[in-house]
């Protein structure tokens, strides 16, 4: 309690509730534990909210005791002090305002759902751009259990402009850009895909986020009715595309998005998150780009991105391949004396060797028949040769006669 109060500064028994007892029916036992910190002087109620709600906040011994309790990376925020008026009265403060009271039920009703617990959140974190504008979240969150390394969530209440949002996704992209200190220029510049952030400021502040591109950012809308929500979230989507939508992959065939140097922009609504029997953890959050409610996880998803292109790329190259292969075919020699399309082996038998004729137009049983009756024939040739010849080099026999006398024929 004491450290959920140390880092949202203000929040009502039933903000707490939904916080750090949402399987409570009730807030009955966050109001008696907040009863009983304040009669150990560490927690008072600051004001009652027009809603009935009281507004409970540290004293300066709950602070101290606050600030011992948190980790030393979790920021604690500022200590709400009394004020008097001039007539050294206390006066009911106030400057706690709806957009303060949805900051604290948007990270309460997360947390609820089993995002991250009160110590995976900060407020009002600054990123600050290099041409001296500082850009502050309204919230940060850290739920890696629950499979969000690290999120933005801007809460709106329906009544800023929506090129303000657009500028705020705007002024987001620019920092995941802006290079870390020392950065090799050269390396970042040849660098592709993921292997881009390495090089970037945010990757040492955040952790990865185990998805393709920045630290998704989430816009918590509330407030007006509900056609004047989506109509702005309608809004948000048409003008901020440049942002989130990624960079289709070129080629015929493919439909997968580059997501790397994309800011994931996923929207809800409290009201809608209330509506829901599961709460943040249904169907209440919708991707940018996306028709579909889903959950969080599945919104945070891309699969239209990295595993697609894989897919794709893969069917790609088997098209190539094929493309490649009836090319090849299509060159293959033809036997001019049977028909039949050369083999491989032949085919490359003919381009190792060359032989005058048509020896290099016939296919391997053809040129081997071919062979044979020429050596058949070169044999037959040879042996009849030699049958000419046998006659004329046969040797002179002598004929004697009967008295021993040789008589010449």
């Amino acid at each position: 309690m004491l450290r959920a109060l140390g880092i949202f500064q203000r929040a009502t028994a039933d903000q707490l509730w939904r916080m750090l007892r949402p399987t409570d029916r009730h807030d009955r036992i966050t109001r008696d534990t907040l009863n009983a910190l304040k009669d150990s002087g560490l927690t008072r109620v600051e004001t009652r909210l027009e809603s009935g709600h009281q507004l409970w906040v540290l004293t300066e011994k709950g602070h101290k005791e606050a600030k011992l309790l948190l980790p030393k990376h979790v920021r604690i925020s500022a200590l709400r002090k009394f004020e008097y008026d001039d007539e050294g009265r206390p006066v009911q403060a106030d400057g706690y305002d709806e957009h303060a009271a949805a900051v604290t039920t948007t990270a309460a009703v997360l947390t609820g759902a089993g995002y991250g617990t009160p110590l995976s959140w900060q407020t009002e974190i600054a990123h600050k751009l290099p041409y001296g504008y500082t850009q502050y979240a309204d919230l940060t969150m850290r739920a890696p259990d629950a499979g969000v390394p690290a999120m933005l969530l801007e809460v709106d209440r329906v009544t800023e402009p929506v090129d303000e949002l657009v500028d705020k996704l705007r002024r987001y992209h620019e920092w995941f850009e802006f290079l870390a200190p020392k950065a090799d220029t050269n390396k970042e510049k040849a660098a592709r895909g993921a292997e881009v952030h390495a090089f970037r400021l945010w990757s040492r502040i955040y952790p990865a986020t185990g998805r393709e591109g920045y630290v998704p950012v989430a816009f918590v809308f509330t407030g007006k009715t509900e056609a004047q929500r989506a109509s702005r979230i309608q809004r948000l989507e048409q003008a901020a595309r440049a942002y989130f939508a990624g960079t289709p992959h070129r080629g015929e065939g493919f439909t997968a998005v580059d997501y790397h140097q994309a800011v994931p922009v996923v929207v809800t609504e409290l009201e809608r998150i209330t509506a829901d029997p599961a709460g943040a953890a249904g169907k209440v959050w919708r991707r940018l780009g996306h028709d579909e409610w889903q959950t969080l996880s599945e919104a945070l998803d891309n699969p239209d991105g990295e595993r697609l292109y894989a897919v794709q790329l893969r069917e790609a190259r088997r098209r190539q391949a094929e493309r490649e292969a009836a090319h090849r075919e299509a060159q293959r020699p033809v036997c001019t004396r049977c028909g039949t399309k050369f083999t491989d082996e032949r085919w490359q038998e003919i381009k190792r060797f060359s032989w005058p004729g048509e020896w290099d137009r016939l296919c391997g049983p053809c040129a081997k028949q071919a062979a044979d009756r020429a050596e058949a024939e070169r044999l037959a040739r040879r042996q009849a040769e030699e049958a000419e010849r046998a006659p004329a080099e046969a040797p002179v026999v002598k004929s004697r006669s009967r008295f021993g006398i040789g008589r010449h024929r």
